[in-house]
């Protein structure tokens, strides 16, 4: 091969130039690729559907979801250590342009109806299920339990802690944040936004909710970020479990079928007892009124041997 000439390799070197300074790191979302600068901000490509996000803010839940399922499809997801894999409340989400989840969400010919959580609210059917409308989920409850400790946190400090986190981490504007209540050792979170509140370019009260659920289970999606180290008072709490809960603008459409075997299991003791006390009235009536027939005979045989 012959070496290049000076003006070929000059090229090449401005060329790289060039590349490099138009890259750039999505410091908040690490599911991406082919990221470049546009008019100074950072824009990437999302993993999975390709869609352009913007990397100043939050991306959507959906977009996460479908990168998360496509990365873990391809082993390039990222693992901590002595994790093992959790695909419970995971799918392959169908999405629109702008992120948001697609009313219907299908598993080959199974579908169901969605909220704008991505979170299922209907029974699954088959194929010829119709959702009408993507149902906002206009309040998010997030519920987390610390380890045992010898002494209570403070509360205020641990409402400031998690305020400023959501505000300042999450880019989510403080009046959405409706409570922080810390009952020892829960701690609970309220997040309140329905579609008149939420401005044009403003986050999502469930995006915030995924991101922060990741970050507390050291699977962060922020680019070279462990998670959320929690400090109260410049000491560490351990979170133990973390559970998120949906309330829609519309109450969800499922039926017996879909309670929790627990759930199940307290209806079917309760109406047993029921029916049991039911059982024990009857027979306590039927004794009494045999008893009772027994003892008018009695009386009348008595009558009728002193008449004799």
């Amino acid at each position: 091969m012959k070496p290049l000439c000076g003006a070929a390799l000059l090229l090449l070197l401005c060329a790289a130039a060039g590349a490099q300074q138009n890259s750039c790191v999505c410091e908040k979302n690490k599911r991406v690729t082919n990221c470049r600068l546009d008019n100074g901000r950072c824009r990437c490509d999302a993993i999975g559907s390709g869609v352009t996000v913007d990397c100043t803010t939050l991306t959507s839940k959906c977009l996460l979801m479908k990168a998360e399922v496509m990365g873990s499809k391809s082993g390039r997801r990222e693992k901590p250590k002595d994790a093992f894999e959790d695909t419970d409340g995971l799918y392959d989400p169908e999405c629109e342009n702008s992120g948001a989840f697609k009313a219907r969400q299908c598993d080959g010919t199974t579908c169901w109806c969605v909220n704008t959580a991505g979170v299922r609210r209907t029974e699954k059917h088959d194929a010829d299920l119709k959702c009408n409308q993507l149902v906002r989920t206009m309040w998010i409850i997030i519920e987390m339990k610390h380890a045992e400790r010898s002494t209570p946190l403070n509360a205020e400090s641990l409402k400031k802690f998690f305020t400023d986190t959501i505000t300042s981490r999450y880019l989510l504007d403080g009046r959405y944040i409706s409570s922080v209540l810390y009952e020892n050792p829960y701690i609970t979170i309220d997040l309140k936004q329905n579609s008149s509140d939420k401005s044009l370019g403003g986050v999502d009260i469930a995006d915030v909710a995924y991101y922060f659920e990741k970050d507390v289970k050291g699977q962060s999606i922020f680019h070279n970020n462990p998670g959320l180290n929690v400090s109260i008072d410049n000491e560490d709490v351990k979170l133990e479990r973390t559970v998120v809960y949906y309330v829609d603008e519309i109450a969800p459409e499922f039926s017996m079928k879909s309670l929790t075997p627990g759930l199940i299991a307290v209806i079917v003791v309760v109406v047993i007892a029921i029916v049991a006390a039911i059982v024990v009235l009857v027979l306590t009536r039927r004794r009494k009124g045999k008893y009772v027939k027994a003892e008018v005979k009695e009386m009348n045989e008595m009558h009728r041997g002193l008449n004799g």
